[in-house]
């Protein structure tokens, strides 16, 4: 679910003094990011931003002016430098608004512990330490424990990133994705990949948005709300539909991972 872009378009370039150097080759194309979503032009969503390290692009939520949250799985060394924007133009956008942090995963992140073909079942969370204070109009709100499972089959999640994917529904290494969000529902199953993961639908043909390559990290949020219920983790296929799975935080043992940081 993270995303590797080419290096002919985009290069971001963690300098000895963090100077970060954006080159875009040409301008971006009309595509869909979030499946099914529109792109988030009124900014109703301030906190979720676009990472990167330079070789790999997330997304994530800011939940405080110090801290944010993403996936474990969008990086490889804990303590990795990264760069952040807020900007809706996110890979777009203008290098005076990309801010420095640092990404920890949760150490107990395991990528093969899983029983199905993604192998995904354990501690798929990370935070993002920003070396400076981020003020923004309003922050994402970390649940109370538990929160997912009070709520009702079909409950509504707006599901929010960067991820990447063309109108075709073919991976295009060259496009780099605005800000999008749509609309998903929740299912309520017992399904093979384990508690901490909530399962959220992503059918384009019955009006259902959905997550792709890129959107990892992302938040979904309760209805209308600025509450995180999980974040965005993987899908099972390459056109990212059907359904999609999300790493819960509202579990006693993530809450106490995130709030380790507060």
């Amino acid at each position: 679910m993270r995303y590797m872009p080419k290096r002919s378009t985009l290069s971001l370039l963690l300098a000895l003094a963090f100077v970060v150097v954006l080159v875009a080759v040409g301008p971006p194309r009309i595509a869909n990011a979030i499946i099914n979503g529109q792109p988030d032009l009124n900014n109703a969503y301030p906190y979720v931003g676009f990472v990167t390290d330079g070789n790999f692009v997330c997304s994530g939520a800011a939940i405080s002016p110090t801290l944010m949250i993403t996936a474990a799985h969008c990086f490889d060394t804990p303590g990795t430098p990264v760069i952040v924007t807020f900007d809706q133009q996110g890979a777009f956008a203008d290098i005076s608004t990309f801010v420095l942090g640092t990404w920890h995963p949760d150490p107990n992140f395991c990528d093969i512990c899983g029983r199905g073909t993604p192998r995904f079942d354990s501690n798929d969370v990370a935070v993002i330490v920003f070396a400076q204070p981020v003020q923004l109009s309003r922050y994402a709100h970390l649940p109370t424990e538990g929160l997912a499972d009070a709520q009702p089959m079909m409950s509504t999640v707006k599901i929010v990133g960067y991820g990447i994917q063309d109108r075709l529904r073919r991976l295009d290494p060259d496009e780099l994705f605005t800000r999008f969000k749509a609309t998903s529902n929740l299912v309520q199953s017992n399904q093979s990949f384990g508690a901490q993961f909530l399962k959220l639908t992503a059918n384009p043909s019955q009006g259902k948005g959905g997550i792709c390559f890129g959107d990892s990290g992302g938040p979904d949020l309760l209805g209308n709300t600025d509450t995180i219920l999980s974040i965005n983790s993987f899908v099972t296929n390459v056109n990212c539909a059907g359904v999609t799975y999300h790493y819960r935080i509202d579990t006693a043992e993530a809450l106490a991972f995130i709030e380790s940081f507060e």
